[in-house]
Formats: structure tokens, sequence, C-alpha cells
């Protein structure tokens, strides 16, 4: 089995850097999920019709693609379908990844 290119260190840190003040977390929070060489970011926030549950937003996720050993970024429409991400479809690390998250030209991540 190919080893996937991906030091979660690397996403555990970026995600800590960009959470909300800890006052806030209850009401906004951001996390991620890694499962089937998927990374998915969300944002966590209180259903609006019960706060003792939390409902998990994806924003942007990245696809390992083991042929092309690169990532494939895609961003989520508002009709909950995911689309590739065209201005840089795919990278070749996961610092390349979060740099294009963090630029969001398009504003198709975090709006």
């Amino acid at each position: 089995m190919e080893t996937i290119n991906f030091d979660e260190k690397i996403i555990k840190n970026y995600i800590e850097s960009i959470r909300p003040p800890v006052e806030i977390r209850k009401k906004l929070d951001l996390g991620y999920s890694f499962v089937n060489n998927e990374i998915i970011l969300f944002e966590i926030s209180p259903q609006w019709n019960d706060i003792t549950k939390f409902h998990k937003s994806p924003f942007v996720k990245a696809k390992y693609i083991k042929s092309q050993k690169a990532w494939k970024i895609y961003w989520l429409r508002a009709n909950g379908k995911w689309e590739s991400y065209k201005p840089n479809p795919m990278v070749h690390s996961i610092n390349s990844f979060i740099e294009i998250v963090e630029e969001d030209e398009h504003g198709c991540f975090r709006g």
C-alpha cells in the first residue's frame, strides 16, 4: 500500500491557528476530518433548534489521488455539491493546499 504524502500535524496546526478565541468556540469553532484519503475542513456550530447539539458545515475538501500523487481541491457549492476549485484544482502538498485555502481568491471556502 502506498503511503500518502500527509503529515496530520500540519493540518492540526493550521486549524489551531485559525480557530476563534476560546470564549467564542461554543458558538463557532473549526475542525477537520481525515477519512478515506480525504481532508475536510468544517465549521462547528450549535443547531438552530437545539443548542445542545452541534452541526458541522464543511467548506473545503482535498482528496488524495494516488495515481497522480496529488491532492485535488474542492469547494462546497450552495446546492450541497462539491466542485473542483478551478483556479487551483490540484496541488502536491498539504502546505500548498493550506496556502490556497488561506488565499481563497474567489471567496469559495469561507465566504
